[in-house]
């Protein structure tokens, strides 16, 4: 059942995703923010009712909390990073495991995906890029391609194992009204695919938090997600990462830009097709998201003092540092020094072919500067994001350009997989779990609880 709806959103502009980070192309002039920022400092403070102590008090309580957590990151290293096997996703993870990625952001789940079915969806991409003309980052030897039509991806993306460990990870989320997002319905956020090659160089992205850039302090919906902590004073310790109340209507693209996420994203996540260890051009992640979090959405209020003193309050400037409108938010060890990146990023341990990663949306990570490894180093992206009214109609849009083989809505414009040979069609998906997933059957109400959220998504959908 699909209805044959035109997409109700403009494309944006074609493009790689090159435009969505400065650290991708070297020749990016970062200027001056305008005026306007300065005073939105001053705006943001008063809508949450925070003063000038307040707000100080809180910087110097994360400012001491982060140098006790960056040394323990530091002698953990990569045993930092929770990981856990798809049987322990199937009876139910324990609290001691659900503690431990509440408080990295991050999770590594092994054994969803038999390794051999993920190399040959691996094995079935390079043929359909072989038998295309295919585009991607950098143009002149592809890393990361611009494709999000193909067999293996929609495979991947309607795996029941994938999607059931998605519906688990979902879990750790709330909607304190019960009304707007059901979390035991995971949908399908199509992204692109990448093929790292030995000795690449060039898909250097530094450290970054996607979904959104600026716009976490602009929209005045976004900044209220993060209202204890920019309400200063102690509250910051009582920021809850996993509560969606204002996500749900957050504005994380302000700027129309390619590549930046307009949903519901709670984990963004991706499945290797590869066996890729540490120095192998793979994942990094800084874990510990809520003080993290913390001290970024402080740190454009502060500056550091003369000749290099105590910092201190800085309401004058326009200064967002790593923020550029219509990019995600980038971090380096001198935009936010005290996170001390260069020894806290920490590359995902040893994966093999059909394991998955997963981050919350607001984890801060990077991918390795060097592919020091002899073979690929491939992932398929796929997220997990919840089904609810407005992501509905985000896939609504999507399953049109699914039809026609174009990029899905997010992200760079353009023909896409249009007159490509062999790109994947609605009659690839078999399941019932798998086409709900892309709105290609309606969804089914799992009790009175979701019932009204449910019926509002499938009038989206389906009219």
């Amino acid at each position: 059942m699909v209805a044959a709806t035109q997409t109700k959103r403009a494309a944006k502009r074609e493009g790689t995703i090159a435009d969505v980070f400065t650290s991708l192309d070297p020749g990016t002039k970062v200027s001056a923010l305008p005026a306007r920022f300065a005073q939105l400092k001053k705006d943001v403070l008063t809508d949450m009712g925070a003063t000038h102590a307040s707000i100080v008090q809180t910087w110097k309580e994360v400012l001491a909390a982060l140098e006790v957590r960056t040394k323990e990151i530091v002698d953990l290293g990569g045993k930092v990073i929770p990981r856990v096997s798809f049987a322990d996703i199937e009876r139910g993870l324990s609290n001691t495991q659900r503690d431990d990625i509440k408080n990295s952001g991050v999770v590594v789940v092994t054994g969803a995906v038999p390794k051999e079915q993920a190399l040959q969806w691996k094995a079935s991409v390079k043929q359909y890029i072989a038998a295309n003309p295919v585009k991607g980052f950098p143009a002149n030897d592809i890393q990361v391609y611009e494709l999000y039509n193909t067999k293996p991806q929609i495979a991947a993306r309607t795996h029941p194992a994938i999607l059931r460990t998605q519906q688990e990870l979902l879990q750790f989320w709330h909607d304190p009204s019960r009304e707007h997002v059901c979390f035991s319905t995971p949908i399908s956020y199509f992204d692109r695919l990448r093929i790292r090659t030995p000795g690449d160089t060039s898909f250097t992205v530094g450290p970054h938090i996607d979904g959104g850039g600026v716009e976490r302090w602009e929209d005045p919906t976004f900044r209220r997600v993060f209202q204890r902590i920019l309400a200063g004073g102690a509250g910051w310790r009582s920021h809850d990462p996993f509560d969606v109340s204002w996500r749900i209507d957050a504005k994380q693209d302000l700027y129309n830009a390619p590549g930046q996420c307009s949903v519901l994203r709670c984990w963004q996540g991706w499945t290797s097709l590869s066996m890729t260890g540490v120095g192998e051009g793979t994942l990094r992640v800084l874990p510990m998201l809520s003080l993290a979090t913390a001290y970024i959405m402080l740190r454009p209020f502060f500056r550091p003092g003369p000749a290099g003193g105590e910092w201190e309050l800085d309401l004058e400037s326009s200064s967002f540092p790593g923020s550029v409108p219509g990019k995600g938010q980038e971090l380096n060890e001198e935009t936010h020094p005290h996170l001390r990146l260069g020894e806290t990023m920490t590359s995902i341990p040893e994966i093999q072919p059909g394991d998955q990663v997963y981050w919350h949306c607001d984890t801060v990570h990077s991918v390795e500067q060097l592919h020091g490894g002899q073979k690929d180093s491939s992932v398929f992206y796929i997220p997990a994001v919840p089904l609810s009214v407005r992501n509905a109609s985000y896939i609504r849009d999507q399953r049109v350009n699914f039809v026609h083989g174009l990029p899905a809505p997010d992200f760079p414009g353009g023909s896409g997989e249009s007159t490509f040979t062999g790109r994947a069609t609605a009659q690839d998906i078999t399941t019932s779990q798998g086409r709900r997933a892309l709105g290609l059957e309606p969804f089914v109400s799992r009790g009175a609880e979701n019932d009204d959220l449910v019926d509002a998504a499938n009038r989206v959908l389906f009219g």
